[in-house]
């Protein structure tokens, strides 16, 4: 799914939280439907507890959603993969990765790892029902049953525990972009030791299963003038939309894997020199080539990061031009800036650069810079592909 504006929430072991717009629509709709139609059937309480029960449980569902994502975005961590941030919206969440995972290993892991953490978190609501239902009552509480009324708190912990329960089933339906999935996905990586055409089928499987979703959610609408079936063909269609996109990358890797980084990179970039003082690197490199930022390189031509006009302006302004070029770069996200010269073009396609800075770092295996290659000169690689005609 494309990546969307958001605002900071919060920030979680240096992981950032981000909330789009929708996601507050859908918090209050949330909060609404619990006040008025759900707690008030399940549990005993005035319209205040009733209220901040709902409060509690609109936020408790999409805590749980953040803690499902820290699943996955952690073990991408721990896998080497940068995590950009994690987007909340009206449909649920999304870890941001500044790769895709290199190996069906690395994509097992990851894509397990956010049911997995679901799936503790209603057993932990489960265990604690039990702590404090009465005897008899764990199941009809774990289930939200209105075939009787509760405590505010065991109304609390059966809807979290409801609702954590039909996330972890949700997504582990093997049926791409779902968690199942990606899982799918990554089995049939490894058994075939071809990712693309597992990919293929974990995306045709999400089309399939995003049907069944939309004739359900039909169904629903027509028999029952359901609100929830208008909400399952939305989500069926975000489905289909997502798979047709990894299908339809599926075909364009297919037709440019050939193509290395080295084939058509710039391999005679202009970098400076880590040793150059600011007021030197203004004048001699981003004003002499009018450029917004260049490379910069040590004494034998590693990679260092990346040297903005805008912040060498200021730290001349701020009187700081002695100061060398190496002491105002970019560092945090050089290690997502480059890319390995051997490696296929599509490897490009995934990192953030491409699109912040409009051009990714090409390193050997030391990381020594080789070249540049520009967002020019990737789509200039793929207009043959599009103007042969691409079909999934």
């Amino acid at each position: 799914m494309p990546r969307r504006k958001n605002m900071q929430l919060a920030r979680i072991f240096g992981i950032r939280i981000g909330v789009s717009a929708s996601w507050f629509v859908f918090l209050f709709l949330l909060i609404y439907w619990l006040s008025h139609e759900y707690f008030p059937e399940v549990m005993n309480g005035s319209q205040t507890t009733v209220y901040l029960i709902a409060v509690a449980g609109a936020l408790g569902y999409f805590a749980s959603l953040i803690l499902h994502e820290l699943g996955h975005a952690l073990i991408a961590r721990r896998q080497g993969i940068p995590i950009v941030g994690i987007d909340l919206w009206f449909l649920g969440g999304l870890s941001q990765m500044r790769r895709e995972p290199a190996s069906a290993r690395e994509e097992l892991k990851i894509a397990a790892a956010g049911p997995a953490v679901t799936l503790a978190l209603f057993a932990l609501c489960l265990g604690a029902i039990a702590l404090l239902a009465t005897s008899g009552t764990v199941s009809d509480v774990a289930l939200t049953s209105t075939g009787g009324r509760t405590s505010p708190a065991l109304a609390l912990l059966g809807w979290l525990g409801f609702i954590n329960a039909l996330l972890f089933v949700f997504n582990v339906i093997p049926a791409f972009p779902l968690d199942g999935g990606r899982i799918a996905r990554a089995v049939g990586w490894r058994v075939t030791g071809n990712r693309l055409r597992a990919t293929r089928v974990a995306a045709q499987m999400g089309q399939a299963f995003a049907v069944l979703l939309a004739a359900g959610g039909l169904w629903l609408m027509v028999s029952y003038e359901s609100f929830t079936g208008l909400w399952l063909m939305a989500i069926a269609l975000l489905l289909w939309q997502s798979a047709r996109s990894a299908l339809l990358q599926t075909a364009v890797t297919a037709r440019i894997e050939e193509v290395r980084v080295a084939d058509v990179m710039d391999n005679q970039p202009v970098s400076i020199p880590a040793s150059t003082a600011v007021t030197r690197a203004l004048d001699e490199f981003l004003l002499r080539y009018g450029a917004s930022w260049l490379p910069v390189v040590d004494l034998t031509g590693h990679f260092l990061g990346i040297a903005h006009r805008e912040r060498a302006q200021t730290a001349q302004d701020a009187g700081e031009g002695w100061l060398t070029i190496d002491s105002v770069l970019e560092r945090e996200d050089a290690a997502v800036m480059h890319v390995d010269e051997d490696r296929p073009l599509t490897d490009v396609l995934s990192l953030e650069s491409l699109g912040r800075l409009g051009a990714v770092m090409a390193v050997d295996r030391e990381g020594v810079l080789r070249g540049v290659i520009t967002a020019d000169q990737v789509r200039r690689a793929l207009q043959a592909v599009f103007a042969s005609g691409l079909t999934p």
